[in-house]
C-alpha cells in the first residue's frame, strides 16, 4: 500500500499515459487524491518551459521542441514532425542510434543465449538482465539498429504517431522470435503471437490489472519452457539480422528428415498417400461447389 494523501503526475490531457497513471493510482492508492497540474491547466510544452525558466531551471531547446521519453529499453520522440502522417524527423532529434554517416562499415556479430525465453548471456558472458540490455543496446546503437516510426491507435480513440529508438529490444525480439520458430510447434507459435498481441494491446491500453492479464501471463510463461538456446545476430547498417539459432530442444533433425531433400522416416509411397488424403477435403469441397453451380444454372 502507498501511504500518501495525494499523488501527482505530469501527463497532458491528450495522451495515453494519463489514463495509465490514473488507473494504476486508483488501484494501488484508492484513497489518494490524484493531482494533474499540466492536464488541469492545459499547459503547453512552451508554457512549462517558461514556468521552469522563471524559477531558474533551464530546459534544453531540444527538450522544449520534442517530447522525449527515455528508459531502459530506449526512447520515444514526439514533435511537430510526428503530428503529421508524412513528417520526417530530423537527424538531430535522435538520441541513441548512430546516423547513417557515422555507422561502422564493418558488421558486428553478437551471440545471445536464452534460458526459457530470457536472455542470460551476451557473447558468452553471463550478465544480469539490465547489464545485458545496456551492453547490447550500446552495440546495436553504434550500427543504427532500432530506429522506427510507429502509427497506432490511442486509448482516447485517435491515431497517434511517434518515433522510437530501441536498439536492444529490436535485436532481442528478432533473436528470440527466431529461436521460438525452432522449438515451438505451429499451434504454439500461432497462439503465442495471438495472445502476445492481446497482452501487449491490453497493457498499452491501461488494462494491466484486469485478471485476464494473469491468465495470459501464465500461458506466455508456459510457452517459454523450451525457448532455450543461442542466436547469432549480425548488426550492420541499421539492421539486426539473425544468421542462425540452435537449441537442445530443436524440432529440426537433419538425421531424420531434410526439407525438400530426403527423409528416413517415410517412403515415397507413404508421402504420396499422405498428399492424397491431405487434399481430400478440398477435392470434395470443389465437387460440391460444382454441383451447386450446375443446379443454379438449371434454375435460371
Amino acid at each position: 500500500a502507498i501511504s500518501a494523501d495525494a499523488i501527482a503526475h505530469g501527463s497532458t490531457g491528450a495522451g495515453n499515459d494519463q489514463v495509465r497513471f490514473d488507473a494504476a493510482f486508483r488501484v494501488l492508492a484508492p484513497g489518494a487524491t490524484v493531482l494533474t497540474p499540466i492536464r488541469r491547466q492545459a499547459l503547453s510544452r512552451r508554457d512549462e518551459t517558461a514556468w521552469l525558466a522563471e524559477r531558474g531551471i533551464n530546459v534544453p531547446e531540444k527538450t522544449s521542441r520534442y517530447s522525449i521519453n527515455r528508459g531502459l529499453w530506449g526512447a520515444t520522440i514526439g514533435g511537430v514532425e510526428t503530428h503529421r502522417s508524412d513528417g520526417v524527423l530530423p537527424e538531430e532529434a535522435y538520441l541513441l542510434t548512430a546516423s547513417p554517416d557515422r555507422r561502422p562499415t564493418e558488421a558486428e556479430c553478437v551471440q545471445i543465449d536464452f534460458d526459457r525465453g530470457v536472455p542470460v548471456r551476451l557473447n558468452g558472458e553471463p550478465l544480469a538482465p539490465v547489464a545485458l540490455i545496456e551492453q547490447l543496446a550500446s552495440a546495436a546503437a553504434r550500427h543504427g539498429v532500432g530506429r522506427g516510426m510507429h502509427v497506432g491507435d490511442t486509448i482516447l480513440g485517435i491515431k497517434g504517431r511517434v518515433a522510437f529508438e530501441a536498439p536492444a529490444a529490436v535485436t532481442l525480439i528478432a533473436a528470440h522470435r527466431e529461436l521460438e520458430k525452432l522449438v515451438l510447434s505451429r499451434q504454439q507459435l500461432f497462439w503465442k503471437a495471438t495472445l502476445g498481441d492481446l497482452y501487449g494491446a491490453m497493457l498499452h491500453e491501461a488494462r494491466f490489472f484486469d485478471q485476464l492479464m494473469r491468465d495470459l501471463e501464465a500461458f506466455l510463461a508456459s510457452s517459454q519452457r523450451r525457448v532455450t538456446g543461442t542466436a547469432a545476430v549480425r548488426l550492420h547498417q541499421g539492421q539486426a539480422i539473425v544468421e542462425g539459432v540452435n537449441s537442445p530442444f530443436s524440432l529440426m533433425d537433419p538425421d531424420l528428415a531434410v526439407y525438400g531433400e530426403e527423409s528416413s522416416m517415410w517412403s515415397g509411397e507413404e508421402a504420396a498417400a499422405f498428399s492424397k488424403l491431405y487434399g481430400l477435403a478440398d477435392a470434395l469441397g470443389q465437387r460440391a461447389a460444382a454441383k451447386e453451380d450446375s443446379h443454379a444454372a438449371l434454375g435460371r
